[in-house]
């Protein structure tokens, strides 16, 4: 991070995420609408990774059988559930937001492991 508070990626990374745009942008875009961060931001797409790369780690935690998680990664994961879930109005959206979430961090971890 640097004195200005933005994260800082490095040139593989950001190589990958270029990537993963030309093909999942408009995911990108709906996903920033659904958890209402806005996408003036310079970096809105490196904070929508960010995002979508906790989710997979959630989803990892959920899906261990002896291992419970602490409580702050419970606690982070309800978290980023809420946002999920937050304005839908049906449990249909939520898991068509998941599941975007959950397939671009793992598009993403297949591209980066590639570069």
């Amino acid at each position: 991070m640097t004195s200005t508070g933005v994260y800082q990626i490095d040139s593989k990374t950001k190589r990958s995420l270029d990537m993963l745009l030309m093909d999942r942008s408009n995911e990108f875009h709906e996903l920033a609408s659904a958890i209402g961060y806005s996408t003036k931001f310079s970096n809105w797409h490196e904070f929508i990774l960010r995002f979508c790369l906790e989710f997979d780690d959630c989803f990892d935690m959920w899906s261990e059988k002896d291992n419970l998680g602490d409580h702050n990664r419970i606690h982070k994961c309800m978290t980023i559930m809420r946002q999920i879930g937050q304005g839908s109005s049906n449990i249909v959206q939520v898991t068509k937001l998941q599941n975007m979430a959950y397939r671009i961090a793992k598009d993403f971890k297949v591209m980066h492991d590639r570069l």
